[in-house]
């Protein structure tokens, strides 16, 4: 094997692995984001003390969980992604079953 050979197996590996880790970075937010807007529902739908909270209570948890990307904004689309595609829990808790996350 010369150098260049090595060169571009080595630069073809690279670029397809990073896709492939791409991927799985992908469907894991998915199925983080789902499962936030199902928290998120269930809790509005059955928490104790949602009326306590009201309207306010995606921003006391935004502000509570310091997470970048979980932002007021982004737990409000989290829960609207939940809403609009309900029937995907079947595939989130094979994913689970099968110890992904």
């Amino acid at each position: 094997m010369n150098l260049d050979v090595l060169i571009s197996q080595i630069q073809s590996l690279d670029g397809s692995l990073k896709q492939e880790a791409s991927k799985a970075v992908n469907r894991l937010l998915t199925i983080r984001n789902w499962l936030i807007g199902y928290y998120l529902v269930e809790y509005e739908q059955k928490g104790e003390d949602r009326a306590k909270y009201g309207e306010k209570l995606l921003d006391v948890l935004s502000a509570s969980l310091n997470i970048k990307g979980l932002s007021v904004t982004n737990l409000k689309l989290n829960r609207l992604f939940y809403i609009f595609y309900p029937h995907i829990g079947p595939t989130v808790n094979n994913k689970l079953d099968k110890n992904i996350i």
